[in-house]
């Protein structure tokens, strides 16, 4: 129960993380939205070892780590981009589908044997995400290309961190991989920054709402590290992966968009999904 309720606390955090990231990048660069974001988010993680006066690990114990936070820049940065060039509707459903789908397969190959209704619960929960995310100006939508090939970078680079932060928990204490994670996504945006010399823009008076988006994303992360450190990666990763969920909830909330019946039915089932995991 735990390990859902982590899973479950991990998709609401992306979830609001996401919402807020895309309000701010439709006003502001995406390099300024990451740098901003990932440096706080590092920052953080950083402070929680620090006060923690955990051992370090040896670097072999927290590879799989360091190649996690280099999946989550590909995978955060595409879906950014994604979503600015191409339709919500469409582009979130891939996403976070075929973010969950990798994790699911890696997990059972691996040898996790979820139960019958646990199964039933992940396929409720992967279709529930896909109806929440659906409008009806969608119908017929065409992305461009560009957007379809970011979401799959977007679902790939996010499933790869759910297994390379499962891979490390296995070894060091959840707070040391975080804090890997976050430095090897923050080291290799410097590099790409420092390389391509993209226009930042302005950050005044922006700064403090960038800075949440870190802070939820890391608050994100813990909760899906210690939830595969205490369950199944394949549950915990399909829990993540409502986190289309809570941003169609927060933009009906937040910006007065109208629940249709579809995305109502999708986030009905979606949370019928989660309740037949954790009755499984």
């Amino acid at each position: 129960m735990i390990a859902i309720a982590l899973g479950f606390a991990a998709a609401l955090c992306w979830g609001l993380a996401d919402f807020l990231g895309g309000i701010r990048t439709r006003a502001l660069t995406l390099a300024l939205v990451l740098l901003a974001s990932q440096a706080t988010s590092m920052a953080a993680a950083a402070l929680i070892v620090a006060v923690g006066q955990l051992d370090p690990p040896s670097w072999g114990e927290i590879g799989p780590a360091l190649a996690a936070g280099v999946c989550y820049l590909f995978g955060i940065a595409a879906l950014y981009r994604a979503l600015a060039v191409g339709t919500m509707s469409v582009i979130s459903p891939i996403s976070a589908s075929g973010a969950a789908a990798l994790p699911v397969v890696v997990g059972i190959a691996a040898g996790e044997r979820p139960g019958e209704i646990q199964y039933l619960g992940m396929a409720v929960v992967l279709v529930g995400v896909v109806l929440a995310t659906r409008a009806p100006e969608a119908e017929g939508a065409k992305s461009p290309r560009e957007a379809m090939w970011l979401a799959a970078i977007a679902a790939a680079g996010i499933g790869g961190f759910y297994v390379g932060i499962d891979a490390s928990v296995e070894d060091v204490s959840p707070f040391w991989a975080l804090l890997a994670t976050r430095a090897s996504a923050f080291a290799l945006l410097c590099a790409a920054l420092v390389v391509v010399r993209p226009r930042l823009g302005s950050a005044e008076g922006v700064l403090p709402a960038l800075a949440l988006i870190g802070l939820l994303d890391v608050g994100a992360n813990i909760c899906f590290a210690l939830g595969t450190e205490t369950g199944l990666l394949s549950i915990v990763s399909v829990l993540g992966s409502l986190f289309p969920v809570a941003t169609v909830v927060l933009a009906r909330a937040v910006l007065d968009e109208r629940l249709v019946r579809i995305q109502a039915v999708g986030v009905a089932a979606s949370l019928a999904g989660v309740g037949l995991i954790a009755a499984g």
